[in-house]
């Protein structure tokens, strides 16, 4: 195998907290991520969490939940993106983020 072939697919997801946050929806967003995003089938790996206080001029620390999921390939993602459970997470925490940034990566 060399360095250039694939092995895996990351998902990483940076969600903006909605115009008037409250004081738990950081918190209520990262376990609403463990609760319905886990279980996915395809999902092998799903962290969540908060920025980490690294002030330095190349951290970007202005988003309020960080997701990383990772899949075996695309297929496995393209599962996750259309599963029930997936749709339902959007459905019951949408309210939350105000701004998603997605970045998709071939490991």
């Amino acid at each position: 195998m060399s360095k250039y072939d694939v092995s895996g697919f990351l998902h990483v997801v940076f969600f903006w907290l909605s115009e008037s946050p409250q004081p738990s929806d950081a918190s209520q967003l990262v376990e609403g991520c463990k609760q319905y995003l886990s279980a996915i089938p395809s999902v092998l790996r799903l962290e969540a969490g908060l920025p980490a206080n690294t002030p330095r001029k190349e951290v970007d620390s202005s988003y309020g939940v960080c997701l990383l999921v990772e899949f075996a390939d695309v297929a496995g993602h393209d599962l996750y993106q259309t599963h029930p459970d997936h749709i339902e997470f959007q459905h019951k925490c949408g309210h939350l983020w105000s701004r998603v940034q997605v970045y998709d990566t071939l490991i």
